[in-house]
């Protein structure tokens, strides 16, 4: 261990005022000093960079230094937020900052350090005061008239993580210059101990932090409500099936379906209340295997018209219907093609847009295209889709109908410029009673779908590579698909490669390899902007025939994409 990386350790030490990270370096340092090789290895990572503020805000372990999610660098990411705000915003202070939290470790005290470092420069702060999901508080910057919001969360990460989200006064996740302007002013901001941090209750006699209560997540509630698009829909006979995954969803979601007239949710008892330890399963995601299970072992019970599952801020929703051998689960291209179809089906056809990103499906397109609506593809990351919507609205005075990215991500209608999984919940509940009106099945409205356009079948494959070593792993790959390009794969020219860092495709550099072979197949290879991952996404359009029996349309659809895929994965190396 070089000296650069004790001497950045001992620094952190005198100015972490939180004893529980204290300790831990503490411990860390003793540890490395006596040759534990773990240690050492854990100390050079921790105090080797910092975590970057970027368009996602900030998102990692929880834990002591410049590479772990803690107090010390909240309290200077707040800092930085703060100069910003001050130097671009004339009526920062008056207008105020909107803070809201969800329930992981630290998530709460996070907020409020946010909240006093805002005041303690005097920016006037709307703070949260419980958990609750992250839709709530996009909607509440906008309603509030706040200049930005923050929202603590990692969403669906794994306990050990937490992570700090920025709003701008419009409700969408902030884009460049933004996140630039807000990262050099973090970099300008000194020690964290010596910045004005004045008590909370200090704060509130003085009018600068003003507590959100029930009445304002009631007020959100009832915009939800009024999202509902076919009013004469019945959701009586509805019976759902519902988890929060120990998050914080099951009071909006319970209450959502209540008030707009779906009575008959179950929400799974042993996930309902919210627990920072997820202790029912291996990862809080409902895209991962066996988070699931739970939910579809009480819709076998109760026999479940639907099954709806949140993510621990409620900002995803996974769902899953009857097949006649049990649930299946959707994807989240499939929910959102389902959810576009149909409010495009029952919305006036005026001048009307739908957006996804760039590895969502390419179905969306096709879709717009029958309904004569207007289409937009971003980059990956719903802050693009709210930022484009928005954009739309006051450029070309149309309406957004919804947007979706195949991460389970849904906004339906300008209510929320982000993910809102509460009000994905209750529109898919009228899409389910609108079919079955109609005398149909969610899954028999998915085959039209896919008889007018053609079957869809996409799959994304992640490799994880934690740490530094990781990172530059998956960076090197990046590097050789740029030098080295496939001519082919699986049989198949590749006509065009996009490659995104350069600019190309019309859309703002990202790291993001695109490869669009003949007949419409299509791969593209991106780092996460979240996690230690390489993902890759495979698609491949199949034609089906007017009496062609989907099952066989699938089968040749998914044999065509393992083909595919395997052609790529074999090069990954």
């Amino acid at each position: 261990m070089s000296k650069p990386h004790i001497d950045a350790a001992n620094a952190w030490l005198a100015e972490d005022q939180d004893a529980v990270t204290a300790e831990e370096l503490r411990l860390l340092l003793g540890s490395a000093g006596k040759g534990d090789e773990a240690a050492l290895k854990d100390l050079v990572e921790r105090f080797t960079g910092a975590l970057e503020f970027g368009t996602a805000g900030l998102r990692g372990i929880i834990g002591a230094g410049p590479q772990r999610m803690n107090r010390v660098l909240v309290r200077k990411v707040s800092a930085g937020l703060a100069a910003y705000l001050l130097e671009q915003v004339p009526d920062a202070k008056e207008r105020g900052v909107l803070i809201g939290h969800d329930a992981r470790r630290n998530s709460r005290v996070f907020s409020e350090d946010t909240a006093r470092v805002l005041g303690g420069v005097g920016i006037k702060v709307f703070l949260a005061h419980r958990p609750w999901p992250t839709p709530t508080t996009a909607w509440a910057v906008v309603e509030k008239g706040a200049c930005a919001g923050v929202m603590v969360t990692a969403s669906h990460n794994p306990p050990a993580y937490n992570g700090y989200k920025v709003y701008w006064g419009n409700g969408a996740q902030i884009i460049p210059p933004h996140d630039v302007g807000i990262a050099k002013a973090i970099e300008r901001i000194g020690r964290s101990d010596q910045l004005p941090m004045p008590e909370l209750d200090e704060l509130r006699r003085s009018g600068l932090v003003v507590d959100l209560g029930e009445d304002l997540h009631d007020e959100y509630l009832a915009k939800v409500i009024a999202l509902r698009a076919n009013r004469d829909v019945d959701g009586k006979p509805l019976v759902t099936a519902y988890t929060p995954l120990h998050g914080v969803g099951a009071l909006s979601v319970e209450g959502a379906m209540m008030l707009a007239g779906f009575p008959q949710i179950h929400t799974e008892p042993s996930q309902r209340e919210p627990d920072a330890e997820f202790p029912t399963v291996v990862f809080p995601n409902p895209e991962e295997k066996g988070a699931m299970d739970r939910v579809l072992k009480l819709a076998a019970e109760v026999k479940a018209d639907l099954v709806l599952a949140n993510d621990p801020d409620a900002d995803r929703l996974c769902a899953a219907v009857p097949d006649g051998a049990g649930y299946r689960v959707l994807s989240g291209d499939q929910v959102g093609a389902l959810l576009a179809d149909y409010l495009l089906a029952v919305s006036p056809a005026d001048k009307r847009m739908v957006a996804t990103t760039i590895v969502s499906s390419q179905l969306l397109g096709f879709l717009a295209g029958e309904y004569g609506a207007d289409y937009r593809e971003t980059l990956t990351g719903f802050k693009w889709i709210g930022n484009a919507a928005i954009e739309y609205e006051a450029q070309h005075g149309g309406r957004f109908v919804m947007g979706y990215e195949e991460a389970l991500g849904y906004s339906i209608g300008p209510l929320v410029r982000d993910k809102d999984g509460v009000s994905a919940c209750v529109l898919f509940a009228e899409l389910t009673m609108w079919n079955r009106a109609r005398g149909k099945s969610v899954l028999d409205h998915l085959d039209d779908i896919y008889r007018r356009v053609g079957l869809f079948v996409t799959e994304q494959v992640s490799l994880t590579r934690p740490g530094a070593e990781g990172m530059a792993q998956i960076k090197a790959a990046m590097a050789k698909f740029r030098a080295s390009p496939p001519k082919e794969l699986a049989g198949h020219a590749v006509e065009t490669v996009v490659d995104l860092s350069r600019g190309e495709g019309g859309l703002p550099p990202s790291d993001v390899l695109v490869f669009k072979l003949a007949g419409g197949r299509r791969v593209i290879m991106r780092p996460s902007g979240t996690e230690p991952k390489l993902k890759s996404y495979y698609e491949v359009r199949v034609p089906v025939g007017p009496t062609e029996p989907m099952a066989d349309a699938r089968a040749r659809g998914g044999a065509e994409l393992a083909r595919l895929r395997d052609a790529h994965q074999s090069q990954m190396g």
